[in-house]
């Protein structure tokens, strides 16, 4: 035997595979697996990435940075968006770059990815940009990171619904081997079709580490036998915005459909023609319709014994209906393993309501017609699934259905044995609250009478601590809520926390709209020098607290204070004249004079994080 010689850098050398990724690392590489098959194709393209970090997809930038030696030398640029929308309409660009015979490469390939509230904020940019449509060698993936449990969002999301608002098709990988080979179907799917696609990624599937087939050659591609209209389906130099809705309801949706079923996206995984029973999932569901099975003792060829079949969606939006038809013939139940709001489920009907009436559909509900017609309720639309939930509902309908099995029994003893196990107190319930020597233990703090409202980022923590400050925003509404609440309250002023990355992100407008109302508010803007909450990147653009200063001068802020910790290197005399200036031990002083000023203040607060300042050192 010989020893592997096996290094760090294997992650992103395109000559070796199989290779150890994570999701995130699996989004770099597929940049580089994508600009390799362009070359081997006679192709000179380039690719260009871009977007906004957030959980699950906090990492995307720190990865692309450690990678950019292997990216320069692919030709794909790193460059971060300084919020969603406008990286949308960064990409949007590129993929006009050739139209004018400007163009330095035959298509620009690119990527944009972005947290579900980002891909919420997007929207407007999303449709004009898939309206106009993609480049013949370029192409575009949204990699929408989703979070349907809320653990580190202010809301729970869902982001298809929003990409087939904007009629983007939206490819579902169960782990990192598909977020490489969804990523490629992608590229080709957008250039097939002129629609930009959505890849949609959960903490379950991105943020994990698999060994992978990373071979730039490991997927191939038909192209559909499909009537194209006058002038194709890619994007165009003179264009109307009739002409792109006319070509997108009836052309390129259906262009997307034919190349899913052209390219079998979506497959029979168990049992065989003839059977009685169907189960359907994608993504993460299928991953945990896989485990729930494998707790009721069914294996492949169990299930094969029992008359049941599995079906993985891989692309669900716009689902292959003649590839789902044919898989589906003679099946007397199909059952959705589906979490949050139904997508594959409506089409699963609409698929098979003409020729197949009386066929059962079972997903959001058991059995039951519309309205309250409605069955049981089997597999929730609020939060998320689990493999023992799922377990539980499947063995009832097995059952059910007459496949009452000694393994399936065995199975449901089980779980119900673990569930009555599961009677342990809790002993102990942490709170989150700040890093040791955070900024925000200083800086949250307000005068005893004044209230605060927090925002995104660490300092949301504060509300359920002892400090005055509840209710919030989305990102970049940072006081835009005291506008109008203002108009109708007793209280005459209020603080609002804002971080420097929100600031700098779409927060200076909520500032900017606060000034043109004349309302009377104080904004803090937390300066501490991170984007702490995703793993303390630095801001975009290299914003400094001078500028900052500076901006709020401009916009005709009156009354402004710097108040900074002494231990900081800050060069107090670059501040713009007449601004306060004050240390971190005078802030309640300087709150309490801006608690009585009339109209917009502001006070930049200027203190690094202190987990990144240990980093640092």
């Amino acid at each position: 035997m010989t020893k592997a010689q096996i290094t760090l850098n294997d992650r992103f050398d395109l000559t070796k595979s199989p290779v150890l990724l994570s999701g995130t690392q699996a989004l770099v590489r597929l940049m580089l697996m994508q600009k390799a098959r362009d070359a081997a194709a006679g192709l000179n393209t380039a690719g260009y990435v871009t977007g906004y970090r957030g959980s699950p997809l906090g990492a995307v930038d720190m990865q692309m940075h450690r990678a950019e030696r292997f990216l320069n030398e692919a030709n794909v640029t790193f460059k971060e968006g300084l919020n969603e929308d406008l990286a949308v309409t960064a990409l949007w660009g590129a993929q006009q770059a050739e139209l004018r015979g400007e163009g330095r490469y035959d298509g620009v390939f690119g990527l944009w990815y972005g947290k579900g509230p980002g891909v919420d904020r997007s929207g407007d940019a999303m449709k004009h940009a898939n309206m106009a449509g993609t480049s013949p060698h370029g192409g575009v993936l949204m990699a929408m990171g989703d979070d349907h449990t809320g653990e580190s969002s202010t809301v729970l999301h869902q982001s298809e619904w929003a990409m087939i608002d904007a009629y983007m098709p939206v490819v579902s990988p169960a782990g990192v081997q598909e977020i490489l080979d969804y990523g490629l179907y992608g590229f080709a799917l957008s250039r097939f079709s002129g629609l930009w696609v959505g890849l949609k990624t959960m903490k379950d599937t991105v943020e994990v580490t698999s060994v992978v087939d990373a071979r730039a050659d490991r997927m191939s591609f038909v192209t559909p036998d499909f009537d194209m209209p006058e002038g194709g389906l890619n994007i165009r130099l003179i264009d109307t915005p009739h002409a792109q809705e006319a070509r997108m309801i009836d052309h390129k949706r259906f262009a997307a459909e034919a190349f899913s079923h052209a390219n079998k996206i979506d497959k029979r995984v168990w049992g065989k023609p003839g059977a009685k029973i169907g189960f359907v999932a994608a993504g993460k569901n299928w991953l945990d319709l896989v485990h729930a099975l494998s707790l009721l003792g069914i294996d492949e060829n169990e299930a094969e014994r029992l008359g049941i079949t599995t079906y993985k969606v891989g692309q669900t939006w716009p689902l292959d209906m003649r590839g789902f038809s044919d898989w589906a013939d003679g099946l007397d139940l199909i059952v959705v393993v589906e979490e949050k709001r139904k997508l594959i489920e409506v089409q699963i009907k609409e698929a098979i309501f003409d020729e197949r009436r009386g066929r059962r559909v079972w997903g959001w509900h058991k059995g039951g017609g519309a309205g309250s017609m409605h069955g049981p309720e089997l597999f929730p639309t609020r939060g998320a699934l689990d493999p023992i939930l799922i377990a539980d509902k499947l063995g009832e309908i097995l059952i059910e259905e007459g496949r009452n099995t000694d393994r399936i029994k065995a199975g449901m003893q089980a779980i119900d044995e673990a569930r009555k196990a599961d009677n342990a107190k809790e002993l102990a319930a942490r709170q989150p609250y700040f890093c040791s020597g955070c900024p925000h233990n200083s800086s949250t703090k307000v005068p005893e009478g004044s209230r605060a409202y927090a925002g995104i980022g660490c300092h949301y923590l504060a509300q359920w601590m002892d400090r005055e400050t509840l209710g919030f925003t989305h990102m970049g509404a940072e006081g835009a809520n005291w506008i109008g609440e203002s108009l109708f309250s007793k209280t005459p002023h209020v603080f609002q926390n804002i971080g420097d990355g929100t600031y700098n992100h779409s927060g200076v407008q909520a500032i900017r709209a606060a000034i043109a109302a004349g309302t009377t508010i104080t904004y803090k803007i937390l300066y501490n020098d991170a984007v702490a909450m995703t793993g303390g990147q630095k801001n975009d653009g290299g914003l400094s607290p001078q500028q900052i200063a500076s901006e709020l001068t401009a916009m005709g802020v009156k009354h402004l204070a710097v108040v900074y910790d002494e231990k900081e290197d800050v060069d107090l005399k670059s501040f713009p004249q007449g601004v306060e200036l004050a240390e971190r031990a005078d802030l309640q002083t300087v709150q309490e004079e801006f608690a009585k000023t009339e109209g917009v203040s502001a006070i930049v607060y200027i203190q690094t994080c202190a987990a990144e300042k240990r980093r640092r050192r």
